[in-house]
């Protein structure tokens, strides 16, 4: 009777570790057709007959990007919608410039985790652990350094330095997503009412509205 429970309980231990993780490829590759109107979780397959080199292929991320705006960077993605070849395949990358001082603002990837080299530079990065320690883990990295952002946890980078940095981040998924907090919180379309955010961050809500305006 032990036995059988206890090779029950594998059983069903294997098969919660099943479920918990990505399911494997059944074929060489599904080149994204972004054109197809069917909707599914994810992007439907090119016919592989119509497949070519260039559907993996991916040109331009060594330019440096535009970091005239406000935070002073700019992030070059490289995800399914720019690399087709990319799909089914649970990964994608990024270029990210910094500007002098310049900030990649608090942002999530609800659906990666992301592992980030600096290139050329001095960067201080962080993230925020969940509810309710909220603990602000950081550390400054030189070139050649490699930091990992848990999936879904508030993170951020900063160059240190008066002048130009770049690093590249690898993330565990075609289409991670971006919610930058500041554009989600105080941007978003409609406005989360004013009465709602001034009590969230206890400011008077005349300041809530004076935020909301810069977005």
């Amino acid at each position: 009777m032990m036995s059988r429970f206890l090779i029950l309980s594998l059983l069903l231990a294997t098969c919660v570790i099943a479920f918990a993780s990505d399911p494997s490829p059944l074929q060489d590759f599904c080149v994204a057709d972004p054109k197809n109107p069917v909707l599914v979780n994810g992007v439907v397959c090119k016919d592989p007959k119509l497949v070519k080199a260039d559907d993996f292929l991916f040109r331009g991320l060594n330019m440096m990007g535009n970091t005239s705006n406000d935070v002073g960077s700019n992030v070059t993605p490289v995800t399914v919608a720019e690399l087709p070849g990319l799909n089914t395949f649970g990964i994608s990358m990024a270029r990210i410039d910094f500007a002098p001082m310049g900030i990649n603002p608090p942002h999530t990837h609800p659906r990666a985790t992301e592992i980030l080299t600096v290139i050329e530079g001095r960067i201080l990065v962080g993230f925020v652990t969940s509810n309710p320690e909220n603990r602000l883990i950081t550390k400054i990295l030189e070139k050649g350094d490699v930091f990992v952002f848990p999936q879904g946890l508030i993170h951020f980078q900063k160059n240190l330095e008066n002048k130009y940095a770049v690093a590249i981040a690898g993330l565990s998924s075609q289409n991670p997503g971006v919610i930058t907090i500041a554009n989600a919180v105080f941007g978003s379309n409609p406005d989360i009412p004013g009465d709602i955010l001034a009590k969230a961050f206890q400011v008077d809500v005349k300041f809530v509205y004076q935020i909301q305006s810069k977005f």
